[in-house]
């Protein structure tokens, strides 16, 4: 497709003046509409434009259409993983350690009574408790109805005290179903019948071991990172998945799949942005089940063993020539500035044959004199 820029020539006088200023800045093409020239040959971007990436479209042929710039599809965000919505941590019912401690004695004073009663009790407890002599009406229905009666509510009571402790918590189930939870300090009464499983909801940390990532580039790396996290919801976090600690360390092996780690003494900011998409995808994922993640942090990135050689040598050869670039950087400089102060002062008077004799050998004293140095 040709395009044609029209301008302003002195021919063109009279009534038609603006209408070809105004086409003066204007391109023309036979297919398309006018483009503004400032639009095309601008330095900065527009702000308000929405940045498009370089996917384009090859021309059909035959059409004469040019290629366009084809915006990406949205990328759909993954869907957080689900629980029940009904399981959520609640208060547990609990009773102070006085009841338990009542109860478990009212049913020891009962198995004394019925040893008592049924003339089994030795004389020296008798004695020791000061009852009154009884010959005893031997170990009958009523008395074995007793005995278990009165050891029962002794199980019941003193096999119901719990302490709780700062940091811990309990979560209570009865047949498989969710009883509550127990955050409490401190001596308590718990119904024995019901299933504890004790949480620990203090906030933690985590170093893991060395996972599979990779860089903006596709490198493989080995990552360490370290996480800081708590349980916020026991119920969901030990009704609602296995085991929550693997599930935790899953999803972090998980965004590390999806987020590129630099190895330090990268870009700048660049470990940072890192943890912080860590943190952000961690997080997304853990909380469904009950768990709080604070920070997901990179403590030590290094190359795969498969490529650590490779990449060592690579990052020698780019130090390498970095060094020889500032140096050849700093070695004209040198000479210019040589060059310079010995011209303006009126030192020497040189043609062109002489300057380039001068530029030669200062620049070969230079780099003489910087690789002595640089050894």
């Amino acid at each position: 497709m040709s395009t044609t820029t029209t301008s302003h020539t002195p021919e063109s006088e009279g009534p038609a003046e603006g209408q070809q200023a105004r086409n003066a800045r204007l391109i023309q093409n036979e297919a398309t509409t006018e483009i503004p020239v400032h639009l095309l040959f601008r330095d900065e971007p527009d702000p308000v434009a929405v940045p498009l990436k370089p996917a384009v479209v090859g021309r059909r042929q035959g059409t004469g259409e040019q290629p366009r710039f084809r915006r990406p599809a949205p990328v759909k965000p993954r869907p957080a993983p689900q629980v029940d919505p009904d399981l959520a941590e609640r208060p547990a019912h609990v009773l102070p350690a006085t009841v338990g401690v009542l109860a478990g004695t009212c049913g020891a004073a009962g198995c004394l009574a019925a040893s008592w009663w049924a003339g089994v009790l030795p004389p020296l407890a008798v004695e020791a408790l000061r009852l009154p002599e009884y010959a005893g009406a031997g170990l009958g229905p009523l008395q074995w109805a007793a005995y278990a009666g009165a050891g029962a509510l002794a199980l019941f009571g003193y096999g119901g005290l719990a302490r709780g402790r700062t940091g811990r918590a309990w979560v209570l189930g009865l047949f498989g179903r969710y009883r509550g939870t127990v955050r409490r300090t401190g001596l308590m009464w718990v119904n024995p019948l019901l299933l504890r499983r004790r949480v620990d909801v203090r906030l933690r940390h985590w170093r893991s071991e060395p996972m599979q990532a990779a860089d903006g580039n596709g490198v493989a790396l080995r990552v360490v990172v370290l996480v800081v996290w708590r349980v916020r919801d026991t119920a969901r976090a030990t009704l609602g998945v296995e085991d929550h600690e693997t599930y935790l360390r899953e999803c972090v092996e998980a965004a590390l799949a999806r987020v590129p780690v630099e190895l330090p003494g990268g870009a700048r900011g660049s470990g940072d942005a890192a943890a912080e998409a860590l943190t952000r995808l961690v997080a997304a994922d853990a909380a469904p089940v009950g768990l709080e993640v604070f920070s997901v942090r990179p403590v030590r990135t290094e190359y795969a063993p498969e490529v650590a050689a490779a990449m060592h040598r690579r990052r020698i050869t780019a130090l390498d020539a970095q060094h020889r670039a500032s140096m050849l950087t700093s070695v004209v400089d040198s000479v210019e500035d040589t060059v310079t102060r010995l011209t303006m002062r009126g030192l020497v008077e040189l043609d062109d044959y002489e300057r380039k004799a001068l530029v030669k050998d200062l620049t070969v004293a230079f780099c003489a004199g910087r690789g002595e140095t640089g050894q």
